[in-house]
């Protein structure tokens, strides 16, 4: 399996490390991947098609990426806060970037039962 995460177009190529991505974000027919630099990338895939392509070069067991609702897919090391009700989830790294997410309630509480299992 791959390192990096490499997402391919007819125009251009994108070869990133699961690290340094701390989300992607669905735009229509489109998605826009955050990088933990600030940048930003526009991809011409939806984001299932994001998540297959994510899905098919890392390892079967490796869950760095949870997909959240129908808009996003978070890298899960950078989970810092997460408020159901207020529906905002914060990514961050603590020290260098700080992103803020929105997403629906129900969405918001099944991440965060997931990640009270896997402390229990």
């Amino acid at each position: 399996m791959h390192r990096e995460i490499i997402i391919s177009t007819s125009v251009d190529l994108v070869r990133i490390a699961p690290e340094c991505i701390v989300y992607i974000s669905s735009d229509g027919n489109y998605s826009n991947l955050v990088q933990t630099d600030g940048e930003m990338r526009m991809l011409t895939y939806q984001l299932g098609q994001v998540e297959e392509i994510i899905a098919r070069q890392i390892t079967p067991d490796n869950n760095t990426f949870i997909r959240l609702g129908k808009s996003h897919i978070i890298n899960r090391q950078y989970i810092y806060y997460i408020n159901v009700s207020k529906q905002r989830l914060i990514l961050s790294d603590v020290v260098k970037f700080s992103h803020t997410v929105t997403a629906s309630k129900e969405a918001l509480k099944q991440l965060k039962e997931l990640l009270e299992k896997e402390v229990m």
